[in-house]
């Protein structure tokens, strides 16, 4: 099986950064990706300024692949938007990678040839196939491994405060937004402007939209805020500001934080919706009765998730709360760890029964949150290390995160402690970060 390609899923940050770095160990990779050009996911919030600088968000071997074509390299210390990574980083590195990378072509399947994935007999004999939707119909691909890193974009977490969406939420999906609005676009602000505008989430997204909100409401006074978090307080959300290693970060935190002391903000914890009642305005309905109501237009900005439907035939072993590679959990788990801490880890941490599969980038994470491109990048580097058989390489992991500056309190728990200076005086989940990648 040595001649044949390593499949790589998604053509994004990750997924081209695998390719950079089976390429530089003389691997052959394929990547392919149901969009028409590289980074089809950051295009979607291609608006939003990253966290990460650009020294942070480049790929060892896709730099020194890009230099080898005569291409630029953007300030280390600039802070590019996502369409900033996208035109000057993405696509030039998928040029650079030729026709190794496939677009149009989207994975649906993967398995062991002639095996499902009760079968062992014979099993580690064969290749993996991948199963492919194109243009021109549906096709196997003979694969030696798969490293699927196409990220949890498309698969937004619901309103329902279950996991599950709430009754009416459907009903309702015209006036609920499930990814951060353009809110610097006219018409965009034309939506928002004047109405209730309901927020439900914790995480840096939302963070993001209620700065831009309150900058809104500031113009058009007629606008209300409604701010819903489903843990029990407010306690670290706003970040570590100065104390944060990533200074964007912890700025936007800080901001936040003013705008909600600005009193154009209502919060309300504890909220878990239930139910969303249609009408010409909407009403949320939380587990305990409590209602907000006279509602115009929400922003659920509630986290991702992981689509494993097409995995459904090789042998993964996820961890039944996060849906991570059991390995890694322990160590990404958003209720144990408050400090924003990841602990270096490679392809010992990402490898599943089944040989030659490995979930990368923001997928390995499952459902917890704040993911960086560092660790993506390290994670394949780890896993291409290992394929071309340099164990040594494999396994000496680095991985030095920049961390939060917020330690204490129970990460994702209900129970969170009281902010620190009693911010809001009024009785969460984790959405995307905006220096995150697929």
């Amino acid at each position: 099986m040595d001649g044949l390609p390593v499949v790589v899923v998604g053509a994004g940050p990750v997924g081209l950064a695998a390719a950079a770095e089976l390429a530089e160990r003389g691997i052959e990779p394929l990547v392919l990706e149901r969009g028409e050009r590289a980074g089809a996911a950051v295009t979607q919030w291609r608006h939003v300024r990253l966290f990460s600088r650009w020294a942070e968000l480049v790929d060892p071997a896709a730099r020194r692949l890009l230099a080898s074509n005569g291409w630029r390299n953007p300030d280390d210390d600039a802070y590019p938007t996502g369409a900033d990574w996208v035109e000057r980083y993405l696509r030039p590195l998928a040029d650079a990678l030729g026709d190794r990378v496939r677009f149009g072509a989207e994975v649906v399947g993967v398995a062991r040839r002639g095996r499902d994935r009760v079968v062992d007999a014979g099993r580690d004999a064969e290749p993996l196939m991948v199963h492919i939707r194109s243009a021109s119909g549906t096709e196997l691909l003979p694969a030696r491994a798969v490293i699927d890193a196409s990220g949890t974009w498309a698969t937004s977490n619901p309103l329902g405060g279950d996991g599950l969406p709430a009754p009416g939420e459907a009903a309702a999906a015209d006036r609920i937004a499930y990814r951060l609005p353009e809110l610097s676009a006219p018409e965009v602000r034309a939506r928002y402007a004047g109405t209730h505008v309901v927020v439900a989430g914790s995480g840096h997204s939302a963070l993001t939209a209620l700065v831009a909100l309150d900058e809104l409401a500031r113009e058009h006074p007629g606008t209300r805020i409604t701010w819903l978090l489903r843990r029990g307080g407010i306690g670290g959300t706003f970040g570590g500001g100065g104390a944060d290693q990533l200074p964007a970060r912890g700025a936007l935190g800080q901001r936040a934080k003013a705008a909600v002391h600005s009193g154009r903000i209502d919060v309300v914890t504890g909220f878990r919706t239930e139910r969303v009642e249609p009408g010409a305005q909407l009403a949320l309905v939380s587990t305990d009765g409590h209602r907000i109501d006279a509602v115009d237009e929400v922003i659920a900005l509630t986290g991702f998730r992981p689509d494993l439907s097409w995995l459904s035939e090789v042998r993964l072993e996820l961890d039944t709360t996060l849906q991570a590679p059991v390995a890694l959990a322990p160590l990404i788990d958003p209720n144990v760890h408050s400090c924003g801490t990841v602990y270096p880890h490679g392809v010992r941490e990402l490898s599943h029964p089944e040989p030659g599969v490995y979930l990368a980038g923001m997928k390995s994470y499952g459902r917890a949150p704040t993911f960086l491109a560092l660790t993506g990048y390290e994670q394949v580097r780890s896993i291409a290390a290992a394929l071309a058989g340099d164990r040594d390489s494999a396994e000496r992991v680095e991985l030095v995160l920049p961390e939060t500056g917020v330690c204490g309190g129970s990460g994702l728990a209900d129970a969170a402690p009281a902010d620190d200076d009693g911010c809001c005086g009024t009785p969460s989940e984790a959405s995307l970060a905006a220096s995150t990648a697929g």
